[in-house]
């Protein structure tokens, strides 16, 4: 393709809107524009490299005995109210109605509409396993939608499903589809991690996420340094460390005047936070609800969701007044003598003796409090959010870094299949639920977590079986006859080698078709020059950027060696 007939409206300054490196480097490489928030817009160069990750994943499906179908983005209600997630699955659905008042969503995932499909069509054991999947676009309203493509509204994803006969068929395919991914992110070149994940509102028994380390990714994961554990921080158990034990002591009151965090508390009665029982004033679905955790220690509301059953977007705050109704005071709360308000506890505050707990008086807290004794409320396994200095179930010290999610895998087992009556007949003639896994690729993210691990100051660095182009020559003056004329054989020639090629012929000064070579990220560079009547011209790598000058046989050479490492 040549650039003088291409649409690739490249950018000089920083999108004052773009937070992260990969989100500036595809606005400004012309790979990418911004439709409206959250809302994007794949331009040449940026489709390119999403139909190249797609290939990749599905040769990797295919060879794992999966079959495409494609599915609509418009999901009826019916089946997301037999499911029981048309109500709960939260404000980040888009709902819809047609001129007939029949009121659709956007798919945000499809677990429903696959189970509904498979449910019509097979009836018998011995159309099983079945493993189907779908590269489609997704809908999601985020709150916030922020970094790009990493958390949009819209955005492209494979998603897999498969059906077995009982729970050790569901796990083999699990296991298929997870060496799959392996395959999937080690052809896509990133540097990742597999962690022990929240299955959240998709539900099932066990699941795994593939994390793309970045600084800049939203999500942070924890593991050993033999990698032989490794979590989400969402999902990693804590395994709490008390204060030392202390034979109890008589409950008393005392004032602590203007003494209402747990930072104040601690000094003004100068004692370790971890004596402290932290309060966290929630309505829970609405009702009033009071969560204990040790004072040192953040709760982890995804460990609150699973434990309390609620999802997450209808856990919030309560406001003064709240607190005022359940019989406490902000900033004083404590499990005691409230107001028809639920009382949960994280376990480990049952083994600490001599707590600090709020008064529910303004001004006083209790001192010398033990559970059982003094107050009580739901136990609750382990409610914390993991941090720096934890340790693994095995004495090991818990490392942290951030990271992409580009992929997730569940073993959903029969939530689905009950929930929207799918049934096959087994040997003997009985209806039995079919056993489900979902598998889900982040075709778009994965674009930016490849561009977060593979740029510099000046642009992309693209992979060279994942750039948009794998050669660009550059013809530095376009009205130099010796250089036009070889600049577009070298072209041509490549081209009749099967390689995607990119002949820059633009009437551009030079110092703007090398920097815009080295924003879009081409990997091989050829550069025709002064040096053309002469068959030399140069050659370098976007990786390197170490100009040679070679003959035009030689950098032919160089260009085809470099492409036959291609997977």
């Amino acid at each position: 393709m040549k650039l003088s007939k291409y649409y690739m409206p490249t950018l000089r300054e920083v999108p004052s809107d773009a937070e992260i490196a990969s989100h500036q480097l595809l606005l400004r490489a012309g790979m990418i524009r911004k439709s409206a928030t959250g809302i994007y817009t794949y331009l040449p160069l940026g489709y390119r490299v999403i139909k190249k990750i797609e290939a990749i994943v599905r040769e990797e499906m295919d060879r794992a005995g999966s079959m495409e179908i494609l599915m609509s983005a418009l999901q009826p209600k019916e089946i997301w109210e037999q499911s029981g997630r048309w109500a709960v699955y939260g404000p980040e659905m888009f709902k819809l109605k047609d001129r007939n008042q029949r009121e659709f969503c956007l798919g945000p995932t499809a677990e429903e509409y696959f189970t509904s499909l498979v449910k019509d069509e097979v009836r018998s054991y011995k159309q099983l396993p079945l493993n189907i999947y779908q590269i489609q676009t997704k809908y999601r309203d985020e709150k916030r939608p922020r970094f790009g493509l990493n958390r949009a509204r819209e955005f492209s994803m494979k998603d897999a499903y498969s059906f077995d006969t009982d729970a050790q068929s569901m796990v083999e395919a699990y296991m298929v589809m997870y060496k799959a991914y392996e395959r999937i992110f080690d052809r896509l070149g990133l540097d990742y991690r597999i962690v022990l994940g929240d299955s959240g509102a998709m539900g099932g028994s066990s699941s795994h996420e593939f994390i793309a380390l970045s600084e800049t990714g939203e999500g942070v994961i924890c593991f050993t340094k033999d990698g032989k554990i490794a979590y989400t921080d969402e999902k990693a158990p804590v395994h709490y460390q008390g204060p030392q034990e202390e034979e109890a002591k008589d409950l008393e009151k005392v004032p602590t005047p203007g003494a209402s965090t747990i930072e104040e508390v601690a000094k003004f009665l100068n004692l370790d936070p971890k004596r402290c029982a932290k309060a966290v004033d929630l309505l829970i679905d609405g009702e009033a609800c009071i969560v204990f955790i040790p004072g040192d220690r953040e709760l982890n509301l995804t460990k609150l969701a699973a434990y309390t059953q609620v999802p997450e977007h209808a856990i919030e705050k309560m406001d003064d007044q709240a607190i005022l109704a359940c019989g406490s005071y902000p900033g004083f709360t404590g499990p005691m003598d409230l107001k028809d308000t639920r009382v949960i506890l994280d376990q480990s505050l049952t083994k600490i003796n001599n707590l600090v707990v709020g008064g529910n008086q303004e001004g006083y807290h209790y001192i010398n409090a033990c559970y059982g004794r003094d107050f009580d409320g739901e136990i609750a396994p382990d409610l914390l959010m993991v941090q720096e200095g934890d340790l693994a179930e095995d004495g090991q010290e818990l490392l942290f870094r951030r990271g992409i999610e580009v992929g997730n895998i569940f073993q959903l087992g029969t939530k689905y299949s009950t929930a929207l009556n799918a049934t096959y007949l087994d040997e003997n003639g009985k209806e039995q639920y079919f056993y489900m896994g979902s598998y889900g690729v982040g075709i778009t993210r994965s674009v930016t977590a490849i561009v977060e691990q593979n740029h510099d100051d000046a642009g992309i660095i693209w992979p060279i079986h994942l750039a948009p182009y794998q050669v660009i020559v550059t013809i530095v003056q376009s009205k130099d006859q010796d250089q036009v004329a070889l600049g577009e054989k070298i072209y041509q020639d490549l081209q009749d080698k099967g390689l995607d090629v990119l002949l820059d012929d633009r009437n551009e000064r030079p110092g703007v078709k090398f920097n815009d070579r080295d924003l879009i990220g081409i990997p091989l560079r050829i550069t025709v020059g002064k040096k053309a009547s002469q068959g030399i011209v140069e050659y370098s790598t976007r990786k390197d950027m170490v100009n040679q000058d070679l003959s035009v046989d030689q950098a032919m050479e160089e260009v085809l060696k470099a492409c036959e490492k291609i997977k």
